[in-house]
């Protein structure tokens, strides 16, 4: 059962985890949670070491971001069925819809904010970098609460059943956000650097990681606030723009030289310096505490798959769209679909020839009966994975290619520009990785380009199918625009495809979803619906316009 706001504020806190490494807790999806009893331990005599410290720290990782579908709800994806928030057709939620959980998790970040400080046997040192943590984790909450519902109760401390600040109203998002932003500057200024980390501490949060998350929640609010016109855009934007440039200039994060790689096992710890956070998973077969099934229970199984809209984003190798390229022509196969393309799609989806599964050894082109836009994602599939259903695939939470990008975005909505040595900086680095053509001020100048549109592509085509369109849209205030289109997939190659019923365009691409189930209401649906249960029980919280 879910349990309300009040009830997860207020609750007896629960006992600290016992815990065997770090690994074992970044993923607890498909075991349970071993809690010590009640009976076993009393919080009076916990609070005392360094360990216990890091021990209450350990079971903030349990809220560490994990693999979903959420990109079903942009233009980008499409999965086995509509969904409400694409077609518009949610109502609020009774209980969550994604608010309480989050309040869990700053509760407990609370809990050890206020009793780090009862640990006599710890350094000083020691109480900061675990508080710096668990303040971590208190700004990644509040980031899923703004993201969805604007400004929300703002709550920094343990509460009991009888605490007024239950019945509060909700702060404004600027205040919200600002503290976000003071609780990151304590975790950077607090917490070890990738490098002091190590092999031993890889997997917790760094300084870097605490830089990057600053970064991308002062992306949102400036790209945010500047095209919904509110609050101060180009304070959010120079936090932003100081945050990336500060994980830039710390040295610590560099691009991992394959893409594909980057979503495999060869792109698994502290090798790959592209990975600022990720969530952990099992170490082997036979030490497997916590795995995933993602490739097989949502790729192969078509819960998420690529729209053609996605798949044309992606640029010819000589920098230009497919629309303006004359290396494009038009396929008379599938796999003629990646000729002279962007190395990204390839590696992002999948074409004739790839590696798939057991059943089917080699891919040859997708089954539309499961994958319904004809097109199928290869971000971490893996044969073996898929055998064994149980893949230990790290999850990026946060990648060096991501700072990257919101360096280059926060740059140029500063003052509508970006330096073509701030392009080669930040943009240019990830091209070069997806062997295209660099991206210049000239190059966009004298190809009739949008120098705004071809970031985003940027951003688009990089981050594709890892969590992020959708909330781009919202930032950008363009859901109201892409998200009412139809749903279009591959061209019907009756060649290569088996005989199906299918729907078609008149020019023969499938048709997914047709424009009158996607619906968007501006006025409405930029932010979610706030649960019933919560506004019955504080009077003073109000529900989000048009909900």
């Amino acid at each position: 059962m879910i349990q309300s706001f009040s009830t997860i504020l207020s609750k007896t806190v629960a006992k600290p985890f016992r815990y065997a490494g770090v690994a074992a807790l970044l993923l607890l999806a498909s075991c349970e949670v071993d809690r010590l009893p009640e009976t076993a331990i009393s919080d009076d005599v916990f609070w005392r070491s360094e360990a216990d410290l890091k021990q209450a720290a350990n079971y903030l990782y349990t809220w560490m971001p994990s693999f979903n579908n959420a990109d079903v709800w942009s233009d980008d994806a499409f999965g086995l069925a509509s969904n409400g928030v694409s077609d518009g057709s949610r109502l609020p939620p009774a209980t969550d819809g994604g608010y309480n959980i989050p309040y869990a998790l700053i509760r407990a970040a609370n809990n050890i904010i206020e009793k780090a400080p009862r640990a006599s046997t710890a350094s000083v040192s020691a109480i900061e970098r675990y508080t710096a943590e668990a303040r971590f984790f208190r700004a990644l909450g509040y980031f899923q609460l703004v993201q969805r519902y604007g400004g929300v109760p703002l709550i920094l401390k343990t509460l009991t059943d009888a605490s007024p600040e239950l019945q509060q109203p909700a702060a404004t998002r600027e205040q919200v956000v600002d503290q976000m932003y003071q609780d990151l500057d304590f975790a950077a200024l607090k917490l070890p650097t990738p490098t002091q980390l190590g092999n031993a501490d890889y997997g917790r949060i760094s300084n870097t990681a605490a830089l990057a998350f600053k970064a991308r929640v002062a992306l949102f609010e400036g790209t945010r606030a500047k095209f919904h016109t509110y609050g101060e855009p180009a304070k959010h934007l120079n936090v932003a723009l100081a945050a990336a440039k500060a994980v830039i200039d710390s040295r610590q994060h560099d691009l991992f030289g394959n893409y594909f790689n980057l979503f495999q096992y060869e792109g698994e710890g502290r090798q790959n310096r592209e990975n600022v956070m990720v969530r952990q998973f099992g170490v082997s077969l036979t030490d497997r505490v916590s795995t995933h099934g993602f490739y097989r229970g949502t790729l192969e199984n078509g819960n998420m798959n690529p729209t053609k809209v996605l798949v044309d984003a992606y640029l010819m190798k000589d920098g230009l769209p497919i629309t303006k390229s004359p290396l494009y022509k038009t396929p008379t196969t599938t796999l003629e679909i990646f000729a002279n393309r962007d190395n990204r799609l390839s590696e992002t989806v999948m074409k004739r020839g790839d590696p798939m599964m057991a059943t089917k050894p080699v891919f040859d082109v997708a089954n539309l009966a499961f994958n319904k836009t004809g097109y199928m994602f290869r971000k971490f599939a893996n044969i073996d994975d898929w055998n064994t259903q149980a893949s230990r695939i790290d999850y990026p939470v946060l990648r060096y290619a991501e700072v990257l990008l919101t360096y280059a975005e926060a740059d140029f909505e500063l003052d509508n520009q970006i330096s073509d040595a701030d392009l080669e900086l930040t943009v240019n680095r990830l091209r070069t990785r997806g062997g295209i053509a660099k991206l210049t001020n000239a190059f966009v100048a004298a190809n009739g380009l949008d120098m705004r549109e071809e970031l985003r592509r940027e951003r688009r085509v990089e981050l594709a199918m890892e969590g992020f369109r959708y909330w781009d849209l919202i930032r950008w205030k363009t859901a109201e625009t892409e998200l009412p289109k139809p749903v279009l997939g591959i061209y019907f190659f009756k060649s290569e495809f088996p005989p199906a019923t299918v729907n078609l365009t008149p020019d023969n691409f499938v048709l997914v979803q047709t424009a009158n189930f996607r619906k968007f209401d501006p006025a409405r649906d930029y932010l979610f619906p706030l649960p019933i249960n919560e506004l019955s029980l504080n009077p003073a919280l109000k529900q989000n316009p048009g909900w």
